[in-house]
């Protein structure tokens, strides 16, 4: 199982791989951060993998925090991209009042 686990594993890496290229070439921002985005996803499930392969699952709180650090960059880019950072949720609810 835990040889299954480490295939994967790797499988996942080459992804990862992919991503990194696709953020290094371009050609627009949204494609540099779609990369870094699936780098971090990518980073956590192989985290997550080596954890239950390895039996150490204190891997785990890093993998949920790659996770969170992941998500919190697609919001920082979301409102760096706006000029008047329009990806701001309150300010969404007040412009539908």
């Amino acid at each position: 199982m835990a040889d299954t686990l480490l295939l994967f594993a790797g499988a996942v890496l080459l992804t990862i791989g992919v991503s990194l290229i696709r953020t290094i070439r371009g050609p627009t921002a949204i494609d540099r951060m779609m990369g870094a985005q699936l780098a971090g996803a990518g980073g956590a499930a192989v985290l997550l993998l080596l954890a239950a392969a390895s039996g150490k699952w204190e891997i785990v709180d890093v993998a949920l925090v790659l996770a969170l650090l992941a998500a919190f960059t697609g919001v920082a880019f979301a409102k760096a991209v706006t000029s008047d950072g329009a990806g701001d949720p309150e300010e969404e609810q007040t412009r539908w009042r």
